[in-house]
């Protein structure tokens, strides 16, 4: 008997051009290499339609989002409320197949009285409450940082409410541990991150630099490469790079300065991995501790020696794998070892232990028996 299911998605899932792309459009493809028949809704502000996803989906189709004004509520996170769709909704109501919500985000019509009979699942990405409050500290520009602070407390009450609608499956332990203790969430589990990788590429030997790469636009992106550059390689002078979107103007000025520091803008996804590829030591700490880092998981995959901080690898199953830094001191010290280091074949094999949970088809599984247990 043929499985369809409704996937509704924050964004349009496609190209993977950020790690946040990864787990939904990997699980689009691995859903559908097992025989389930999606049906791909998803909120198009600015990434265009994408012909890929029509391989992959029964049919796709895409919602405007609100925006300014016009998605505003004084009790509904922004993210929320701007995801708003009537259109939606009916479209929904035309069948009673299963519907998969990507996202905190899309679950505005979890509280209508019409869906009450469904199934229905919400894939969690991030504690979005925490995730806006960080984004919040890291800020700068005073009308934003006011804007994450008021919704990381609207999404606060707003998480609460929806840990007791509708099942839960996280992505990360640490953020199912959180909907359990501080949201009570009724109905919890954990599936790992869908990933574009399927084998450890990392090459034994030397690289011949160290790498930060990420979306640079994000505060929290921008704060670690800046971090980085005045604390730790203010006193090492290794060659570091820093790769990413949109890189900000204070932090192209303190590259300016600092002449074994270079900047590549906006690479594309080839050059990324080319980068990761070559780079000695991937250094990728974390300044948010919510979600999983999906970067973090692609220089496993493709890169050799990682440095990172608590927060990045914390309640992963994957902390054997990096090396863990407390400080800048603790940063400047590994980095300085592990600089002449050759990677080695030992460490790949590990890697292969440890990332084998990472196994598209088998999460894809797993999703499944969550979505049509007790349908």
């Amino acid at each position: 008997m043929e499985k369809h299911l409704h996937m509704v998605c924050l964004d349009v899932p496609y190209p993977m051009d950020n790690g946040g792309m990864f787990d939904l459009f990997c699980k689009i493809r691995a859903l559908h290499d097992i025989g389930i028949k999606v049906h791909l809704h998803c909120f198009e502000y600015g990434r265009g339609e994408q012909s890929e996803l029509n391989k992959y989906c029964e049919e796709v189709l895409y919602y405007k989002r609100a925006s300014g004004h016009k998605g505003f509520s004084v009790s509904i996170p922004y993210i929320v409320a701007s995801r708003r769709c009537e259109k939606l909704l009916a479209n929904l109501l035309k069948d009673d197949y299963p519907i998969l919500l990507e996202g905190v985000h899309c679950t505005h019509h979890i509280f209508n009285n019409l869906m009450q009979d469904r199934k229905i699942l919400l894939r969690l990405h991030n504690v979005e409450s925490d995730y806006y409050y960080h984004l919040y500290k890291h800020e700068r520009f005073l009308p934003r940082k006011l804007y994450y602070y008021l919704e990381s407390k609207l999404l606060k009450n707003y998480e609460r409410k929806v840990a007791q609608q509708v099942p839960i499956v996280a992505l990360a332990l640490k953020d199912a541990a959180t909907y359990k203790e501080s949201f009570h969430a009724k109905d919890i589990n954990y599936v790992p991150p869908f990933v574009p990788f399927t084998d450890v590429k990392s090459e034994e030997g030397l690289g011949t630099f160290c790498l930060y790469h990420g979306n640079l636009s994000r505060a929290e992106n921008d704060k670690a490469a800046r971090w980085l550059i005045k604390n730790v390689f203010n006193k090492i002078q290794k060659p570091f790079i820093i790769a990413g979107k949109y890189p900000g103007a204070r932090l192209k000025r303190l590259v300016q300065v600092n002449p074994h520091v270079h900047l590549v803008e906006n690479p594309d996804e080839a050059e990324m991995q080319d980068l990761i590829a070559k780079a000695q030591i991937n250094i990728l700490p974390s300044f948010n501790g919510t979600g999983f880092e999906l970067k973090l998981l692609n220089a496993l995959f493709n890169g050799r020696h990682c440095v990172v901080n608590i927060p990045a690898v914390e309640d992963t199953g994957i902390e054997e794998t990096c090396h863990i830094a407390t400080d800048e001191n603790s940063f400047r010290k590994i980095i300085s070892q592990l600089y002449y280091k050759p990677f080695s074949e030992s460490e790949i094999q590990l890697r292969k232990k440890l990332l084998a949970a990472f196994n598209n088809n088998k999460n894809a599984e797993a999703l499944v028996r969550l979505i049509w247990c007790n349908a």
